[in-house]
């Protein structure tokens, strides 16, 4: 955790009105009228996603299989804007490991490639292969899963032994199981593959994996059943966060009731997703290890979406308005604005470092899908495809100085933003 230092005492006060038209209370009102908004967008594409897998379920073909995968990249874009809310919300961030947990071990749930291997030293469950056994026995103790429940994902298997690579639920074990590994690495996509650069080289699961009638892979009915399962989980988990921000909900009432502590909540989610979450976690240790494990959305090669949709969620968190999936805008009174009341050259900044940080991230991912996926650019001596991800870096470590500065003005005192090995302290990573 890096603490930041405390705010400098001003000539006015945090909640004085006579000189300021933006209240604090009305920035944290707008703040949670815009996670309601944004979750239930997240919500409704989960929807569209669950009927999309029960549809390749029930007609498994090339045609579902791809309108299933469709609607994983289509649910992540609201999703991922949420993220913004994390960090300052214990709700939020007590909840989002069952949502969008990874990296995950996936031998645990299903069949991988040889090359995964066969053993672990720090994970008893690295392939035991749930959808291909009735029963797994770990460490001499025998489980059953016979039946793939939504119970059985969330009560036995998700972080099992307490070990965080053990990710049953959530986008990213759907995401596995619609794609399937991607054996590509940092290298070209096989040759034959057609389609843009993310489809050439994301993995390569085939329909017939979901068939029963002409099945590949073995255990297709039960993939099915565990495909099933996850997906109908992740709505049900979306459902649950929807309800806390709703009006009277538990994470609304925590920033509206202390409109000071809101602002906390709001400036610790914006400076720890930008710093230590993505800069640093997400971005920068992928790009020191040079490691395709790294990249957030590995099975789909998506990951160039996720890192722009998250800088995306900052800005709306910041500016106050958030553009709905049917085109329709939430807005209200904002960061931006009571920043722009005290300092305003530094509303002017914070707004610029944004805008940097946005133009960074869709040069990313124009070079992602036109030239090569963003596991190729953080290869070894990929000078061209490092630099471009190194600007991302290096522009949302300096919006994240930005906030610094606006946790100052607005005299919030010490705000914890999660800190990163990767950016603080680079000899650990490699210890």
């Amino acid at each position: 955790m890096r603490g930041l230092f405390v705010g400098a005492v001003l000539s006015f006060a945090l909640g004085s009105t006579a000189y300021a038209t933006t209240t604090p209370k009305a920035v944290v009102t707008n703040y949670a009228d815009l996670a309601l908004a944004e979750y239930e967008d997240a919500l409704s594409s989960a929807k569209l996603l669950q009927s999309a897998v029960n549809t390749l379920l029930a007609k498994p073909g090339a045609d579902t299989l791809k309108a299933a995968r469709v609607a994983w990249l289509e649910a992540r874009v609201p999703y991922q804007q949420t993220e913004a809310f994390r960090f300052g919300n214990p709700i939020v961030d007590d909840w989002e490991g069952r949502v969008n947990a990874w990296p995950l071990d996936e031998g645990m749930i299903d069949y991988v490639d040889a090359s995964y291997g066969t053993n672990s030293d720090v994970n008893a469950y690295y392939v035991v292969n749930v959808i291909a056994n009735d029963k797994i026995s770990v460490g001499g103790k025998a489980v059953d899963v016979s039946h793939i429940t939504p119970t059985l994902l969330r009560e036995v298997l998700h972080e099992a032994d307490g070990n965080e690579a053990n990710v049953a639920t959530g986008y990213h074990a759907v995401e596995f199981l619609l794609w399937g590994q991607d054996l590509n690495g940092t290298g070209p996509a096989p040759e034959g593959r057609t389609g843009t650069p993310q489809e050439r080289h994301a993995g390569n699961r085939p329909h017939t994996d979901f068939d029963v009638a002409n099945c590949t892979g073995g255990h297709c009915e039960r993939r099915g059943q565990y495909l099933k399962a996850a997906t109908d989980l992740l709505v049900s988990d979306l459902t649950e966060m929807v309800d806390n921000w709703a009006v009277k909900g538990e994470a609304r009432a925590a920033v509206e009731d202390d409109p000071k502590a809101g602002l906390v909540a709001m400036l610790t989610g914006l400076g720890s997703l930008s710093y230590g979450e993505l800069a640093g976690e997400r971005i920068k240790l992928g790009l020191m290890l040079h490691d395709p494990e790294e990249e957030h959305d590995c099975f789909s090669d998506n990951t160039h979406n996720s890192h722009l949709y998250d800088q995306v969620g900052m800005m709306n968190v910041y500016t106050g308005q958030y553009k709905r999936v049917d085109g329709t805008v939430v807005k209200g009174e904002s960061l931006a604005n009571l920043v722009k009341e005290r300092d305003a050259r530094l509303n002017e900044e914070v707004l610029a470092k944004l805008d940097t940080t946005l133009k960074a991230m869709q040069a990313m991912k124009e070079h992602a899908e036109t030239v090569e996926t963003y596991d190729q650019m953080i290869a070894q001596g990929n000078e061209k495809g490092n630099a471009i991800i190194q600007a991302v870096i290096d522009s949302l470590v300096a919006q994240t100085r930005s906030f610094e500065r606006v946790i100052a003005v607005l005299e919030l005192g010490e705000v914890q933003i999660e800190g990163s090995d990767s950016l603080d302290n680079a000899g650990a990573v490699f210890q």
